[in-house]
């Protein structure tokens, strides 16, 4: 029997949050940018704001893996495994630090199909963060669970990445580096920390790098080498990154933006995504 989730489409939440300049700072610290420390009324970099609006759960309603469980904003879907598969980000308007902002949510899509993996769950949820009454930032993210992995089942693997990239640079992802991540976005998945868990539970070879994290680098990389606001983003995952190898952030101009993309140690393909310049 199909499960029907059709009735959590359109469900909402709303939140409310301070902009802290000193979570800002400790981001600046976390990705070692040498820069000007950001202050009171500087805009918020290009997908900072996920280092705010919390998703704070209480202790005894975590899931194994550490996420929050789900049936409250989420829908229940019947698959343990959850990942970030992308994102679609425009940026109207600068997001002040040092302020209040809301940011309000609401699910567009559920779907359960099958694929050549396996039975696949897909949910997009859309969000709207804004500062004193501007629309700052306009994003749509994608979901996606599935199922425990089979017995000695490999991670997948990403085809071949480009060979020359006009930009690149290499980070060696430390545990330090995950798990400063994962205290500025309050992110309790133990796939970015817990070593164990990834070799024994999700038959990892290591550490998972964040997502959104590979996500941040992509675009810092664009801003430092473009020198241009950002005005939209968007990225897809392709395939995990281990703490075990370092991996390279890569990009190419384009006329109005940059084509960027994560390789892996053997240059396979892990993220691709592009900017557009405002």
């Amino acid at each position: 029997m199909t499960e029907d989730f059709s009735s959590w489409i359109g469900r909402e939440r709303r939140q409310v949050d301070v902009l802290e300049v000193s979570r800002a700072r400790a981001m600046q610290a976390t990705l070692d940018d040498e820069g000007r420390p950001l202050k009171a009324g500087d805009a918020l970099p290009p997908l900072w704001h996920w280092l705010y609006f919390w998703e704070i759960a209480p202790a005894g309603r975590l899931g194994y893996d550490g996420h929050p469980e789900r049936g409250d904003f989420l829908p229940p879907l019947p698959l343990q495994r959850r990942m970030w598969a992308g994102s679609r980000v425009s940026f109207p308007a600068p997001l002040p630090l040092g302020g209040a902002a809301r940011k309000a949510s609401k699910i567009l899509k559920v779907e359960m199909k099958e694929g050549r993996s396996g039975r696949l769950g897909f949910v997009t949820v859309a969000h709207e963060v804004a500062a004193e009454g501007v629309v700052a930032v306009v994003e749509e993210h994608d979901i996606v669970y599935r199922a425990p992995p089979a017995p000695g089942e490999k991670p997948r693997q990403g085809d071949p990445a480009p060979v020359e990239a006009r930009w690149r640079q290499v980070i060696e992802p430390t545990p330090t580096l995950l798990f400063r991540y994962s205290a500025l976005t309050f992110n309790g998945h133990r796939i970015h920390y817990d070593l164990d868990f990834c070799r024994d539970s999700e038959g990892y070879p290591g550490l998972v790098v964040h997502g959104p994290l590979l996500a941040t680098l992509m675009v810092e990389l664009a801003r430092r080498e473009g020198r241009r606001p950002v005005l939209q983003f968007e990225f897809r995952a392709l395939a995990p990154v281990f703490h075990t190898r370092p991996f390279s952030v890569c990009g190419e101009p384009l006329p109005n933006g940059a084509r960027l993309w994560i390789a892996d140690a053997d240059n396979r393909l892990c993220m691709q995504g592009a900017v557009e310049w405002a």
